[in-house]
């Protein structure tokens, strides 16, 4: 399941499409308009191709837009505005690596100058929308170039999939540990019966550096319970509120240093090449021999090059995978299997989740697959397969599946600190098993959703 991703080292001998520049000002949506256009104008024997080529430079226009969304969102907190990414945008074609990189810059300038320190202004939510779509491009672009490698150019493919793995992993990181301290403290205050729970945290950067006005309190007073509950369960127990403190002072360092990565990775040479590099792709898909052959006019003889065998191995590996999985014991409820090892002592994570998380990126490379061939020509796929509800509820299953996973870990591991009182000790262990049961709970909701029949949208 690694990823990665280089410099093109063979660029694809298609038609020349629109210069990469407009996609990284945010007009790249004409780009991706004119590829899938091409790709669904008819039975072409490069049909196919043409659709994979369209949705990879739709994606890398969604990244390059997501770029510019980032950069201008941290000048408005504050900083001065970035020209390098204005004067490289109007270049053509022939200059399209100068393009890429003054992208990157921009974001770079936009990033440090936003974030230097905690007296500046928290910054936009903007920002925080721009990074999650950052994330959700590079996850696209890699998980096709893993599917479709045969047809693409292998050593390109398999330079860029790690760099974009890179890059989603170490945006990901400070969200991770924002979401996951917020579900802990919750989980808190449910099991102490507490009325009042702790106001939503934001899980974008703002909750890094946001500073609370003169006058305005920092966090709102909770709304009356319709059920109050009883006067010794009000509020936090002595070993639950010290849990909960121990709890935000970890999580709350691993994501103030998970900001300070990012914030770096964001200012480095390696993701300016990154940016260069998605901005060519937006331009021109380096292909294989085979799928040059296939987009470089055919003989009328020639047969097609289809992206169908492909994503079918994708998802046999997929069915192959959740075969393995204990879905009869993950259908009986209250089974208390995600609680076997709970008191082993060793820290490394259940073994018993990793097939449950190797399922959960397997069907996530089924559904990107599926989403890139609903762009191929008419008649040859079932579009509707891209949005399978039963697919989208074993996908959110098991994304509950791994934030609960995670979080019984990190109540684990706090329990592991030194010379903390017992009631603080048990708190954590009442916290990691409740845990354990969601985890319980998500298996269960997915062995549901998958066993039941495909549901299409209208």
């Amino acid at each position: 399941m690694a990823q990665r991703h280089l410099d093109p080292t063979q660029p694809a001998a298609t038609a020349p499409p629109p210069p990469p520049t407009s996609a990284g000002a945010g007009t790249g949506t004409d780009t991706s308009a004119t590829a899938r256009g091409d790709a669904g104008a008819g039975p072409r024997a490069d049909a196919d191709t043409d659709a994979l080529v369209g949705y990879l430079r739709a994606q890398a226009t969604e990244f390059l837009r997501a770029l510019r969304r980032h950069r201008e969102s941290g000048t408005g907190a504050g900083t001065a505005p970035a020209t390098g990414p204005a004067t490289g945008a109007g270049t053509g074609p022939g200059a399209r690596k100068g393009a890429g990189t003054g992208t990157g810059t921009g974001t770079h300038a936009g990033a440090n100058g936003a974030y230097g320190g905690p007296d500046r202004a928290a910054p936009p939510a903007d920002d925080v929308d721009a990074a999650r779509a950052l994330r959700r491009a590079a996850r696209r672009i890699s998980a096709t170039l893993h599917t479709f490698q045969p047809l693409l150019d292998a050593d390109w493919a398999e330079e860029m999939r790690p760099e974009l793995a890179w890059l989603s992993g170490t945006l990901a990181m400070e969200h991770a540990y924002a979401s996951r301290l917020e579900r802990l403290l919750q989980a808190l205050h449910r099991l102490s019966g507490s009325t009042a729970f702790p106001a939503p945290r934001p899980v974008g950067r703002s909750t890094v550096t946001t500073t609370v006005p003169p006058g305005v309190s920092a966090v709102p007073s909770a709304p009356a319970a319709a059920h109050p509950a009883s006067a010794n369960r009000g509020n936090l127990t002595v070993g639950a509120a010290k849990a909960g403190a121990l709890l935000d002072r970890q999580l709350t360092l691993a994501r103030t240093r998970a900001h300070s990565t990012a914030l770096q990775a964001l200012g480095s040479s390696r993701f300016h090449a990154v940016a260069d590099k998605v901005a060519l792709l937006a331009s021109e898909v380096p292909l294989s021999s085979t799928g040059r052959g296939a987009a470089a006019a055919p003989r009328p003889d020639a047969a097609p090059v289809d992206l169908r065998p492909l994503a079918t191995a994708a998802q046999e590996r997929l069915t192959d995978a959740v075969a393995a999985l204990p879905l009869v014991t993950a259908g009986s409820p209250y089974n208390a299997e995600a609680l076997v090892h709970g008191l082993s002592p060793d820290p490394a994570p259940h073994p018993q989740d990793a097939p449950w998380h190797q399922v959960r990126l397997l069907l996530r490379l089924h559904r990107y697959a599926l989403e890139a061939l609903a762009g191929a020509a008419a008649g040859e796929v079932d579009v509707d397969d891209s949005v399978d509800v039963r697919l989208l509820a074993a996908g959110e299953a098991l994304n509950r599946h791994r934030d609960a996973a995670e979080a019984a870990a990190a109540a684990a591991q706090a329990a592991r600190t030194p010379r903390i009182a017992p009631a603080t000790a048990y708190a954590l262990g009442v916290l990691h098993a409740d845990q354990r049961h969601e985890v319980e709970a998500a298996r269960y909701a997915f062995q549901h959703s998958w066993r039941k029949e495909p549901i299409r949208l209208p």
